[in-house]
């Protein structure tokens, strides 16, 4: 549909000028002689824009400017005047008029405030639609979420995405740290561009390299060809780094060029390149110990931590489960089904009681497991063993009126339950993590925390 125009002037002359420069610019135009025609017509007409002369018989352009922004906030309204002062300047301003310009103009300069005006306007309508979208749907840009932590997430990528600056996204894995760097590239100035992720971890580290910034043919025994890399693949757009606490530090200082430089070389090439990519980097590590260590370079830490943007992990938002289960299902069941599958009491209650370790992406797995064996129910049979048996650790809770420190109680409940398990498994740690489903690692970490960990098996 075209973008239309409102021409609001009591000069005939003026209102044809305008309307001719702007109808050839491609532009639904029509005009109003006065401010009451015009608040007349935008009764039965939405207008994208308003082009209004200030100084008017009866309703003046300022008043109408006011009634505007009244009943229609999303229009955007440009004000015109041959006697301009500074005070009617700041007051349009204030009144929400996007400029404020003097007659004569030249023609391009009008043209280019229009367009500047209805890119600022189209900008804002869409973020709008989007937050008016994660509201009414509990979904924005693919994440589903209605909880206080989400709709902070949700608010923080809408900001982030606007900048051009690199982007630092942690979280555990499956907390869905892909999702929010395509929200981020959704929401940009180049959503128009290709999104590029690659997961670092999954790439020998002899091919990284190529991977990355390409190679010339010859440059080693199976490159045949001369090929791009991802860095040209995602030119203009979005460059993901999932998991780039994997990369080795050779190709880490090749990197840290190249967000300085804004530069690379093919592997095997000597032709210098210009790259124009935003990066956005994720990481379920915690990379600022890896740089204490050494395996992470500090520089390259602070070039691609600009904005953080810290994933919450499923079991600080089980409200959210709910709305997820109801997602997967209708995920898993296809879209010819009219409603989701049943979930039982007591499968809901053994979902929210259990903890997630591989949160988003384990409710995943439980939901498509229990679908398979029921197509209609959700039932704590058909829940892995792990989830419907786990133990309900807030069934009996209670504040006293004096208060009580929460970070203490739940952390001597956490030691409680490693020793039980120890206990349970005869000190075995690996069983013993399985047993409160963490790996190994994990389950260690946690004892060494608590100084019970001896270093053996």
């Amino acid at each position: 549909m075209k973008i239309k125009i409102l021409i609001v002037d009591d000069e005939l002359s003026m209102r044809e000028f305008l309307s001719i420069l702007l109808e050839r610019e491609g532009y639904d135009v029509a005009v109003a002689g006065s401010a009451h025609e015009a608040l007349s017509m935008m009764e039965s007409s939405l207008f994208d824009m308003v082009l209004s002369d200030v100084n008017m018989p009866g309703l003046s352009g300022i008043e109408l400017l006011a009634r505007i922004k009244e009943k229609s906030p999303e229009t955007a309204v440009l004000m015109l005047t041959a006697f301009s002062t500074a005070d009617q300047a700041v007051e349009a301003m204030k009144l929400g008029a996007y400029d404020y310009i003097g007659k004569p103009f030249k023609n391009e300069e009008i043209k280019q405030l229009i367009k500047n005006a209805l890119e600022k306007q189209g900008l804002k309508r869409e973020n709008i639609l989007l937050k008016k979208d994660a509201s009414e749907r509990d979904s924005f840009c693919g994440m589903i979420g209605k909880s206080h932590i989400m709709r902070q997430l949700f608010d923080m990528i809408q900001k982030v995405a606007v900048s051009q600056s690199s982007v630092l996204i942690l979280g555990e894995s499956g907390t869905g740290k892909e999702l929010a760097a395509k929200a981020i590239h959704i929401c940009s100035p180049r959503k128009t561009k290709p999104f590029v992720a690659v997961n670092c971890g999954a790439i020998p580290e002899s091919l990284i390299e190529s991977e990355l910034f390409g190679h010339k043919k010859g440059a080693f025994t199976s490159a045949v060809n001369d090929r791009a890399g991802l860095f040209e693949q995602a030119e203009g757009g979005t460059l993901l780094l999932d998991e780039i606490g994997e990369l080795p530090l050779l190709l880490q200082t090749k990197l840290l060029r190249v967000l300085q430089e804004r530069e690379f070389k093919r592997v095997g090439d000597v032709v210098t390149r210009k790259t124009d990519v935003r990066i956005v980097s994720a990481s379920n590590r915690d990379l600022e110990s890896q740089v204490r260590e050494g395996s992470f370079r500090e520089d390259l830490y602070y070039r691609i931590n600009v904005v953080q943007i810290v994933m919450p992990p499923l079991r600080e938002r089980i409200e959210d489960i709910p709305l997820l289960i109801e997602f997967f299902c209708r995920k898993f069941q296809g879209t010819g089904q009219a409603f989701p599958a049943t979930t039982t009491p007591g499968a809901l209650k053994a979902l929210m009681n259990h903890p997630f370790p591989g949160n988003i992406r384990e409710l995943e797995n439980c939901i498509e497991r229990s679908l398979i064996l029921d197509s209609a129910i959700i039932s704590e049979l058909s829940l892995p063993l792990l989830v419907s048996k786990y133990p309900c650790l807030t069934a009996d809770c209670d504040i006293p009126e004096s208060g009580m420190q929460l970070e203490p109680l739940l952390e001597n409940l956490e030691k409680k339950y490693l020793l039980k398990a120890l206990e349970r498994t005869g000190g075995a740690k690996k069983k013993a993590g399985e047993l409160l489903g963490m790996s190994f690692r994990s389950f260690r970490y946690r004892l060494a925390k608590f100084g019970l960990d001896t270093g053996e098996e």
